[in-house]
């Protein structure tokens, strides 16, 4: 049997990792200048917390949780999706008396069985953000701002937000009962899965992306009209922040959100360029979220970002950065004196904070000058038994060819590294 990563799943390499890696911090900066701190917890929880937390009717809890029974056979679920985590947290840790609004991101992966296509996998990565205690449109405002931030980081992503309000207890299940018998009317013509949600969820239906469906619905009632005078205001105060915040949006009444602890609020940020799957974040406002779980009835909203699919349209736009070398200078020796100088030397290099290479597996000269290229090494340096007995050596910048002679210590080629590098 050939061993391989299971479906749905990948490897990230080296090369690729400093893309992620450049990603990552430039969303913790962005993050903290918005004031969120980042939180990290368990990969798996309690099934339980996500039953309670996303519904028992959704689709990730009905089809695509990764459950088992660990030795003591409790239900355990490798964690489909964040926010349920963070509201677990923030229970248990009492965070609804410390300094409120309680905002934190993360940066983490996902689990869901579901089938793999471009920008979607079983295992993936999500950068998410969780406002507790704010029940203000101005946090809608503040947290749908972070997301747009982010995602034009590197540019002009050509990114669309689409916001929808879904409504709350009051006037949301008013609207429901006249889509499904709206629906019922019409169930004929849904998909198979859209039939399935007709009871259980109506409002899922019209976030349906399949073609047929898309159509049938195309003239179904939409919540904006339903909606009762305190939703309809927040949704208002909302658009009027976003305006003047310059963020572009479209009112869309199909965006609904795949989890039941949605309310109020919900919003997409979406690509064209990507293909089906076109959201690369999403979120809203979920304020009977933390009291369903058990917790003190607190307000919260927030979002999460595919990674995968970000770095998808930063691909497609042109907009990620070049590769970094990994090294900035590669030492050749040769021979076993100056083996053993190149090491320290290397070591030295590293104390003070520069990148540096050398032979680990008894190569020819030729042999480490295509190592070295290999290895994008910004300068390199050759070490023979003239560079011993003079002290000096020449360093050669392999992008423009100049040649640099200097003492053979540390700080004197460190000093020629850092004319260009720092």
């Amino acid at each position: 049997m050939k061993l391989s990563a299971p479906r749905g799943t990948y490897d990230i390499l080296p090369g690729e990792a400093r893309k992620w890696q450049r990603l990552e911090g430039e969303i913790r900066r962005i993050a903290a200048l918005y004031g969120f701190g980042e939180m990290r917890f368990p990969m798996f929880e309690h099934t339980e917390l996500f039953l309670r937390g996303m519904g028992e009717t959704g689709d990730v809890v009905q089809k695509e949780m990764y459950t088992f029974q660990d030795k003591d056979a409790r239900s355990l679920t490798l964690r489909p999706e964040g926010t349920a985590s963070v509201a677990r947290a923030f229970i248990e840790h009492g965070l609804h008396m410390s300094a409120l609004p309680f905002k934190c991101f993360y940066i983490a992966p996902n689990f869901r069985y579901e089938k793999p296509q471009k920008g979607r996998y079983r295992q993936h990565v999500q950068f998410g953000c969780e406002c507790f205690g704010a029940a203000e449109p101005q946090a809608d405002a503040e947290v749908i701002a972070l997301a747009h931030a982010i995602l034009n980081a590197f540019g002009d992503l050509g990114v669309t937000l689409h916001i929808n309000s879904i409504g709350c207890k009051e006037c949301r299940p008013v609207y429901q009962k006249e889509l499904k018998n709206w629906l019922r009317a019409r169930e004929d013509k849904l998909c198979a899965t859209c039939r399935e949600r007709l009871d259980r969820n109506p409002m899922r239906v019209l976030d349906c992306k399949v073609e047929t469906c898309k159509a049938v619905t195309a003239d179904a009632p939409v919540i904006s009209d339903h909606l009762c005078p305190h939703c309809a205001d927040f949704a208002e105060r909302l658009g009027t922040l976003l305006t003047e915040m310059g963020i572009p949006f479209i009112r869309d009444p199909r965006i609904m959100r795949g989890f039941d602890y949605y309310t109020g609020t919900v919003f997409e940020f979406i690509s064209n360029d990507i293909g089906a799957q076109g959201t690369v974040a999403g979120g809203g406002r979920y304020d009977g979220l933390v009291e369903e779980l058990g917790g003190v009835p607190t307000p919260g909203l927030g979002f999460g970002m595919g990674l995968e699919r970000l770095l998808l349209v930063l691909e497609e736009k042109g907009f990620l950065p070049p590769e970094e070398a990994s090294a900035a200078l590669y030492l050749a020796p040769m021979g076993e004196n100056a083996s053993g100088l190149c090491g320290k030397l290397c070591r030295e290099l590293r104390k003070l904070g520069l990148a540096a290479e050398t032979d680990l597996c008894g190569r020819s000269l030729k042999a480490q000058m295509k190592y070295a290229d290999k290895l994008g090494a910004r300068y390199t340096a050759v070490v023979g038994d003239d560079e011993l007995t003079k002290g000096e050596v020449s360093i050669k910048n392999m992008q423009t060819g100049e040649v640099s002679p200097c003492t053979l210590s540390a700080e004197a080629i460190g000093e020629i590294l850092r004319r260009t590098l720092l």
